[in-house]
């Protein structure tokens, strides 16, 4: 698993972004690139804004019950998996601004480094080691990104 808070690690995620084109073709699912650069944005708005409604007690329980061993394990998600309804994006976005977004969010995050992120509490699934904080952010990154054969 590549190191998301590593300058090299994150320059060949970079650099896998960078072949992306407003006219890349997704080889499965039903988003297109420019909405799939939102998706992503999403795991970093939880992180750095105040976006998006964060689930009561019970919700957040069952997420950390059902959802989070998912989120956080080393292997790979599933082709047109299930995701959560924030995550959807249903208008066409901006390739550019999306885009745009993603490289200064994940520049960010490694910027920060991974001592801020141990131990953080994470929107959906209370704290989070480093280690978790990476794998969530890598595995999502790249299941996307393969999504769009880069």
């Amino acid at each position: 698993m590549k190191n998301v808070f590593d300058r090299n690690d994150v320059n060949e995620i970079l650099d896998r972004i960078n072949l992306l084109t407003p006219e890349t073709q997704p080889q499965w699912g039903k988003m297109s690139v420019s909405q799939m650069l939102a998706h992503c944005n999403v795991t970093y708005e939880m992180v750095y804004e105040d976006k998006h409604p964060k689930p009561n007690f019970l919700k957040k329980f069952l997420l950390k019950l059902f959802v989070k061993g998912v989120v956080v394990n080393d292997k790979p998600y599933k082709q047109n998996g299930q995701t959560a309804p924030q995550f959807y994006i249903k208008d066409e976005r901006n390739f550019k601004v999306e885009k745009g977004r993603l490289v200064e969010y994940i520049n960010k995050t490694q910027g920060h480094g991974e001592a801020f992120f141990d131990n953080k509490e994470s929107h959906s699934f209370g704290p989070l080691s480093k280690k978790e904080w990476n794998t969530m952010f890598y595995k999502h990154l790249d299941h996307h990104l393969r999504q769009f054969g880069v």
